[in-house]
């Protein structure tokens, strides 16, 4: 496996360097998916984001796509739709840099068939999500009692395709680690799967301090990928930005990746104006403000950044509300981020 940049681990009193895979070290856009009038995947709009990412040169040197993500409502994508997604993803990227496939369905021999089918499309990895159905898993499973729950099916996907592996690890909420999986279930996972490379960042903010220690401790490298875009100054400052996996690239990758790009250049002020006076902090707060609106808002700002044509989202997901619609035209603006006429950025 390609090794990308390093991470240290504190061994006693010495400090060890792991090489983290470079697939692990890049920053992942979980990729909205665009819907035609009719409500069905609209093709050429979906051709138009992939170039838009693809055509950035900063994030085509360090970023990359998770096609069918959450955030691209796998979950109500068919079988045919996400293999759509995922072909005209990597026709459009071009080998330009990595596309992983997002890996969703009720049971786990479905699982291990559309991992079977990313692999044969040509994905690098795939992006792996727990499994949902029932009470039992969607409200009562407590990872650290019944890790098998999801070890299993990860254990068989692994089995059938040998890809990288970059987890989406979320649960019910808790105190402690937020929507993010217990760090001992994490940290199981990682010692039995050696595939997997990365680790998603879904916690709260305690638990994410909590993650970023367990994950350093392992004996192999994992890297930490953020996820929460308000927080990746976090990251920064504390070195760990390891990678990321965030909807956030799909508003607001120019300011993003300006400000990453300060950090590791030392322009401590640059980084801090970007960050506050530029307001990329105040438009990621606001997005993330409000957890039942998380994706809906990933999706408003990339129509209203003018990526994408629409914001419809596939019923049961929400409508926006006009408030939210006129709260993310001016933080986009205050940003300094291209937007459409404000005389379009009307609901429907």
């Amino acid at each position: 496996m390609q090794c990308g940049s390093s991470a240290r681990r504190h061994s006693g009193e010495s400090i060890v360097t792991l090489e983290l895979p470079a697939l692990a070290t890049r920053h992942y856009t979980t990729m909205v998916v665009p819907w035609n009038p009719q409500g069905e995947l609209d093709e050429a709009a979906l051709r138009r984001l992939v170039r838009y990412f693809a055509g950035h040169p900063r994030f085509r040197e360090r970023g990359g796509i998770i096609a069918n993500p959450d955030a691209g409502e796998i979950y109500y994508l068919t079988p045919a739709e996400k293999r759509r997604v995922l072909e005209i993803t990597l026709e459009e990227v071009g080998g330009a840099f990595p596309v992983i496939a997002g890996v969703f369905d009720m049971t786990t021999a479905g699982c291990v068939r559309e991992a079977g089918i990313a692999k044969a499309c040509g994905a690098s990895g795939v992006f792996l999500m727990p499994p949902i159905g029932t009470g039992d898993l969607l409200i009562s499973w407590d990872p650290v009692r019944y890790p098998e729950y999801w070890l299993d099916q990860i254990q068989a996907i692994d089995a059938a395709v040998d890809l990288p592996i970059i987890t989406h690890p979320v649960t019910a909420r808790s105190p402690q680690w937020g929507i993010g999986i217990p760090g001992e279930t994490a940290r199981l996972i990682c010692e039995r799967v050696p595939n997997v490379i990365g680790w998603k960042m879904t916690y709260n903010y305690e638990g994410m301090r909590r993650m970023w220690r367990m994950l350093r401790e392992l004996e192999r490298p994992v890297s930490i990928m953020a996820a929460s875009g308000h927080l990746f100054h976090e990251f920064l400052s504390h070195d760990l930005l390891d990678g990321s996996v965030s909807g956030s690239w799909n508003y607001a990758l120019e300011p993003m990746m300006q400000h990453i790009d300060c950090h590791e250049a030392g322009d401590r002020e640059g980084e801090r104006r970007i960050w506050r006076e530029g307001g990329l902090l105040a438009l990621h707060e606001y997005i993330y403000s409000d957890y039942a609106r998380l994706h809906l808002r990933y999706k408003l700002a990339t129509w209203l950044h003018g990526v994408i044509p629409h914001y419809r989202m596939r019923p049961p997901l929400p409508r926006p509300k006009q408030a939210e619609i006129d709260t993310i035209h001016g933080l986009l603006k205050d940003c300094g981020m291209e937007v459409i006429d404000a005389r379009l950025a009307r609901a429907d």
